[in-house]
């Protein structure tokens, strides 16, 4: 009889508790299609459904994504998408330092509101330091300060039923979190980077920051926030913008 290297036997016991971890959030997810990611259709939604599964069986709920000191925040920090939105209405706003920039939040909430700039930044602020990973293959190192997206759900009254935030932004984009990423202690709405005010390329004046998932998750400009308990009837019932361009709405890292 051939004898297995320890070394072998250590790497199948591994690669069999993560295939069995995966299988076993799998079933899970598939004992419930209420569970699944919006986006989750055909093969590759399969997939999905896997992946994000996967994730919330390993992770806690309040697993911190790394954060860095300021010595390591990039020169530079990449601009992705649209660096200045053409939007008159946008154009009025920044003229006027966004003092009359408003934050619609509606849904499932006790008390729907415009949310203003300055009551944003009356609130209770964290600062974080975290790198944002791109789908593209690059990664860069950024300081946000804003206000956690768990304390504006709680001063709105988010109701128990509520399942997804939905944004939508300036330039036309739109995409949404379940729960538990929204209520992450490092999802930010965030309204300063690297110790100033949010730069315009990058959101200005506010814009999301979602450190557990790749970049395009973190949406710049937001123009409003809406709590709802389904997704599928919303546009193209994927749950983002995103999709028709290939990417999951389920970006964990």
């Amino acid at each position: 009889m051939k004898r297995m290297r320890p070394g072998r036997r250590t790497l199948i016991s591994r690669r069999q508790l993560l295939v069995g971890a995966g299988m076993a959030a799998g079933g899970v997810v598939l004992a419930s299609r209420a569970s699944w990611p919006p986006s989750c259709r055909g093969v590759f939604g399969v997939s999905d459904a896997l992946t994000f599964a996967t994730h919330r069986a390993l992770l806690s709920p309040d697993t911190l994504a790394r954060e860095f000191g300021r010595d390591m925040i990039t020169r530079n920090f990449p601009v992705l998408g649209t660096a200045d939105p053409e939007d008159a209405r946008y154009q009025q706003l920044r003229a006027g330092g966004f003092a009359d920039w408003r934050l619609p939040v509606d849904g499932l909430v006790s008390h729907p509101v415009e949310l203003s700039l300055a009551f944003l930044k009356s609130l209770p602020s964290r600062t974080q330091v975290t790198q944002q990973s791109c789908e593209e293959g690059w990664s860069a190192i950024g300081e946000w300060t804003g206000v956690q997206l768990s304390r504006v759900l709680h001063e709105v009254g988010a109701a128990p039923q509520a399942r997804y935030v939905v944004f939508e932004t300036v330039d036309g984009w739109w995409d949404s979190l379940d729960m538990a990423d929204a209520l992450h202690p490092q999802t930010l709405l965030a309204y300063g980077m690297n110790g100033g005010d949010l730069p315009v390329p990058h959101g200005a004046p506010v814009r999301l920051r979602v450190e557990r998932q790749l970049g395009y998750k973190s949406l710049k400009f937001l123009s409003k926030m809406t709590l709802t308990d389904r997704v599928d009837n919303i546009r193209d019932g994927t749950g983002s913008a995103s999709y028709v361009d290939g990417f999951a709405w389920y970006a964990g890292i």
